[in-house]
């Protein structure tokens, strides 16, 4: 039988303590005795506000904006035993990811306490396991929609008292109006309170700050339903003709392989399509589109935004100028522009090794230079061509879009002691 092992302290003295709603009363032995140690409490003022007197520690509110306060506050009292309230749980979309990254983890001592996901499941009766959580808090609430899915339970983590309403706009505009919605306040606390109701008819007006969403997902059967992988329908777009096609779109995501945490240039954009479906396949996935059309910039924007991944950064300019300073890439998708000089080799400089490059044409002079490519570097060089079914007189025939040659390539690593072509 084994026995846990005691918390180490921080060499530099930083214990950060997850309180919830509950304050005082809901903390354990461990984090009552690192509070009443410290000398200085650091915390949000609501949070600060939850410690009785005999805490006797200087208490520090942190100020706004917080991230780039971080590493001033703490050194500020480096020669004194500090301790960091959180919400719940610190690591948990929390400050503890903050302190991590500014200290290293094993210089902080970190007292978890349950998650106002932890309470909203207990509550809702939800598995954690089968619970999508999305935050809103320093984000936008647009981000939801890449979640929404018929039959899912979704959580978000509000921001405010006005994130429910958000919320419920965002379910009706999106085909989800007959969603069922819980707002659970002050989880934990002697306050608790619950209210729910459907998206479409929220009767509800705003309520505590202090709150999480609970979402059952239930699509509206009219509006066009989104899937989980790449391939979306061409009417989920806004586009001006300039789209990569579903089928190609779909062909075109599969070669680009995405993984979570990667970054794409979507050299290009048109209509911002490539990108938003690299962004949708995980939470993680970032991606940069680079659109010189003032119009179209701000389409791929207003496309990232309605299909739930606000976080797409659009540059607008011409490549391969517009490129410099970007950060490297994992991936580059070219959709337009092959012939412009110098596009392709600052796209390909810009990989690292094991970098993935796709490019597609439908032009010729386009093809030739992707033919070149090949024959330099390799790949897969492969013609996708798609037909559609359409009236003919009083039966059905094909009609063919126009073929898209695609040049995809993984950057191989460079042999030692050879120089750049």
């Amino acid at each position: 039988m084994s026995s846990a092992l005691p918390a180490r302290p921080a060499p530099s003295g930083v214990t950060v303590v997850g309180i919830g709603a509950d304050g005082w009363d809901g903390l354990t032995g461990a984090a009552r005795a690192a509070l009443r140690e410290a000398e200085v409490v650091v915390g949000g003022a609501r949070q600060l506000g939850l410690l009785p007197a005999e805490c006797g520690a200087e208490r520090v509110a942190w100020p706004s904006p917080l991230r780039p306060a971080v590493t001033g506050v703490l050194a500020a009292h480096a020669d004194r035993r500090v301790a960091v309230l959180a919400s719940g749980d610190p690591l948990f979309y929390g400050i503890g990811r903050a302190l991590t990254e500014e200290l290293g983890a094993e210089r902080l001592r970190v007292l978890p306490h349950p998650s106002s996901v932890a309470h909203a499941c207990a509550r809702l009766g939800w598995p954690v396991e089968d619970t999508e959580v999305v935050t809103a808090v320093g984000r936008p609430v647009a981000r939801l929609a890449a979640a929404l899915h018929d039959g899912r339970r979704v959580l978000v983590l509000s921001a405010g008292a006005g994130t429910p309403a958000e919320v419920a706009e965002l379910l009706r505009d999106r085909g989800f109006g007959p969603s069922r919605m819980y707002v659970l306040e002050r989880l934990g606390g002697a306050e608790e309170r619950r209210v729910e109701g459907t998206a479409q008819a929220w009767p509800h007006p705003a309520g505590d700050a202090l709150n999480v969403v609970g979402v059952e997902c239930r699509w509206d059967g009219v509006t066009p339903r989104l899937g989980a992988v790449p391939g979306l329908p061409d009417e989920a777009y806004e586009s001006d003709g300039q789209l990569t096609k579903r089928h190609v779109r779909a062909a075109t995501l599969g070669a680009l392989a995405p993984a979570p945490g990667e970054l794409l240039w979507d050299v290009g954009g048109g209509s911002g399509s490539i990108g938003v479906e690299w962004m949708r396949t995980h939470p993680s996935c970032r991606a940069v589109a680079v659109e010189r059309d003032a119009e179209r910039a701000g389409r791929m924007a207003r496309n990232a935004e309605r299909l739930g991944v606000p976080g797409l950064r659009v540059v607008r300019g011409t490549a391969p100028g517009a490129l410099a300073g970007l950060p490297v890439p994992d991936a580059v998708f070219v959709g337009g522009g092959l012939t412009t000089p110098g596009l392709l080799d600052a796209c390909w400089d810009a990989l690292p090794a094991g970098g993935r490059l796709v490019a597609n044409t439908v032009t010729l002079e386009s093809e030739a230079l992707l033919a070149e490519r090949y024959r330099r570097h390799g790949g897969d060089l492969v013609r996708l061509a798609v037909a559609h079914a359409v009236p003919v007189g009083g039966f059905t025939g094909w009609r063919q879009a126009m073929p898209v040659t695609q040049w995809a390539v993984v950057k191989p690593p460079r042999p030692s002691g050879d120089l750049p072509a």
